[in-house]
């Protein structure tokens, strides 16, 4: 059986700048690299296939999805974290990718993977944490969906999962195939070794366009457009206090009591 751990190729939110006059985010010199929560997803996912591999006693294949462009480092990182092989859809020419788009290309990707029974995203992507990803492919595919996971576990051809809710934990089971997504700590992905880095480069890359995916011109059509991407500035109003000890403390208190932050 196959299992599809997907994963974006994102700006590294380190090297992001804001405008200080327009609040405009600047990504010019920043550097790309998967991101960080998708690293735990694609752990988490090896380790549901070494668990299903000696459970059944059968081997078990962990396939990396990606959907846009990413660098072939970037390809051989995601192989290096255990991975068997990517599948990489390269995205329309001249179309603004939303998450729309995005479910789209992957679900109709999925379709084509021989055996493809478990396919886990994470909860939200380092960029955007938009929480559409998995509820768009399982509807897609008409698979079971079961999101905020903070464990999973598959005996035979049920799927167990531990679900963080806002006042709960919720254990719930379904049937494969099933989509899930897991939130980033479920897995804390290790730094790739000497050896698996030099696997990696071993290791098959595929990559697919939409056309070869049979996507229609109506199924390419975002339905949403970003208009504009600000950061956030946090104002400081850099008061200083000045005295003694005793003096700088009862001044701060009083500060703190005069804006609410203390009863």
């Amino acid at each position: 059986m196959t299992i599809i751990a997907c994963f974006k190729w994102v700006v590294s939110d380190q090297d992001l700048r804001t405008d200080p006059s327009t609040h405009d985010l600047d990504t010019s010199r920043a550097r790309h690299e998967i991101s960080p929560y998708d690293r735990n997803t694609i752990e988490c996912a090896r380790l549901t296939a070494a668990a299903r591999a000696t459970a059944s006693g059968t081997s078990q294949e962990l396939v990396g999805l990606t959907f846009g462009d990413i660098t072939p480092v970037g390809l051989k990182d995601a192989l290096a974290r255990g991975l068997d092989s990517t599948l990489q859809v390269l995205p329309p020419s001249g179309v603004e990718v939303d998450g729309r788009v995005t479910a789209q290309a992957l679900a109709a990707a999925i379709r084509g993977v021989e055996g493809a029974d478990l396919v886990i995203t994470t909860e939200g992507a380092a960029d955007t944490y938009a929480h559409e990803t998995a509820p768009r492919i399982a509807e897609l595919l008409d698979w079971p969906l079961i999101t905020n996971a903070q464990s999973i576990e598959v005996d035979g051809t049920t799927l167990r999962a531990t679900r963080v809710l806002d006042d709960a934990i919720e254990h719930v089971e379904c049937s494969l195939p099933a989509v899930v997504s897991v939130v980033p700590e479920i897995a804390p992905a290790p730094i790739p070794g000497l050896k698996a880095v030099m696997g990696a480069a071993k290791k098959a890359k595929k990559k697919v366009t939409v056309e070869d995916l049979g996507l229609a011109t109506a199924d390419l059509a975002p339905r949403t457009h970003t208009a504009r991407t600000t950061g956030y500035v946090a104002e400081r109003r850099h008061v200083r206090h000045d005295g003694t000890p005793q003096e700088i403390a009862d001044s701060l208190i009083s500060s703190l009591q005069q804006d609410g932050v203390l009863a």
